[in-house]
């Protein structure tokens, strides 16, 4: 392969791996070419899994190691474990420039604290912030902060509207970045004072990289009228929390009433396109693949619970942002 994209592979963290780790990089590398992936994890246990699938035995390379972060470990023991994990080590390769970016499905804390252990932060960013796509009636909206950081100032928000814009012109390139601060209302003097001084900063400031919007409260997040949507950590991640309950008890609930009798089995026959097109939607593993933004290298966390699809949709992420150069785009801006 010419000068391939170089992805680290934690294979060994979320539920079910390596095998739905293995299986993703089997979807993701049929339909990607030029990849090559670095495997960090137990060879004895990988080994036999990818001999099994159609992946090419030219396009990756398994790091053995037989330890790993559990799912239960904190932060903190998760960083005592050791510098031969299967998560140390993919974050290391990416510090040695022996990958471009670095994929996970692994413990979230333990993620983000080994992550900035090795790793540097962008110039002038001071906290790093994890974002993530969210449908929206016209294409996908960008959200961030959802969890990295329970608190933050006026700068941070700032400079998460910048990295969040960044990261939708990386994935959707046609599209201009329209920013609105996640908050309790849409007038001017609602929220605290941290969203109103930082609304006070984005209405001043002009921006060649996203339009600035203004506020936007949950029950608007999914109208398209915006699609970059900035918040604390604290807020951000409850947010997406309640948002993926209702997208699961919709689909839940739809289900049953369309099972419950034969003219809603007939119904379901006959609309099955749309139904299709409706599961989509709200199939969260189409979505797949939050980005740990602030950091000098890409870091991309998958859902620990998703499948072999939603780990390939993570990788497919992981390789739009690296061929856009997203990294340099952030730091652009913020200069």
């Amino acid at each position: 392969m010419d000068n391939p994209i170089n992805i680290a592979v934690d294979a060994m963290g979320g539920e079910n791996s390596p095998a739905k780790v293995i299986k993703g990089i089997e979807i993701h590398s049929s339909k990607s070419k030029n990849i090559f992936y670095n495997i960090f994890g137990d060879k004895n246990t990988i080994e036999p899994i990818i001999k099994k699938t159609k992946v090419s035995n030219e396009i990756y390379k398994i790091i053995h190691t037989n330890n790993f972060i559990e799912d239960t470990d904190s932060p903190l023991s998760a960083a005592k474990k050791g510098k031969d994990t299967s998560m140390w080590l993919s974050i290391e390769s990416l510090k040695n420039l022996k990958s471009d970016a670095i994929v996970s499905a692994g413990n979230t804390g333990a993620l983000f604290v080994i992550a900035k252990l090795n790793l540097k932060m962008i110039e002038k960013i001071d906290k790093p912030a994890l974002s993530a796509l969210w449908p929206n009636k016209n294409g996908m909206n960008i959200v961030l902060d959802l969890g990295a950081n329970i608190e933050c100032n006026e700068k941070n928000l700032v400079d998460f509207s910048l990295m969040g814009s960044a990261l939708h012109k990386s994935l959707f390139e046609n599209e201009i970045p329209k920013v609105a601060l996640l908050n309790i209302g849409s007038e001017e003097l609602k929220g605290n004072n941290v969203i109103k001084n930082t609304y006070q900063i984005l209405s001043d400031k002009t921006n060649s990289l996203f339009e600035f919007k203004g506020y936007i409260e949950g029950n608007h997040i999914m109208d398209g009228d915006v699609n970059v949507i900035v918040t604390d950590g604290f807020t951000g991640n409850i947010a997406l929390k309640t948002a993926e309950g209702t997208a699961t008890f919709i689909t839940s609930e739809l289900k049953q009433a369309l099972n419950s009798s034969f003219i809603g089995k007939l119904s379901s026959l006959l609309n099955i396109r749309n139904l299709k097109k409706f599961k989509n939607k709200l199939d969260p593993r189409l979505y797949n693949g939050a980005i740990l933004l602030g950091l000098d290298k890409p870091v991309i966390k998958s859902h620990g619970s998703t499948d072999e699809v939603g780990f390939a949709n993570s990788l497919k992420v992981c390789e739009k942002i690296i061929k856009s150069k997203l990294i340099d785009k952030i730091k652009k801006n913020i200069n």
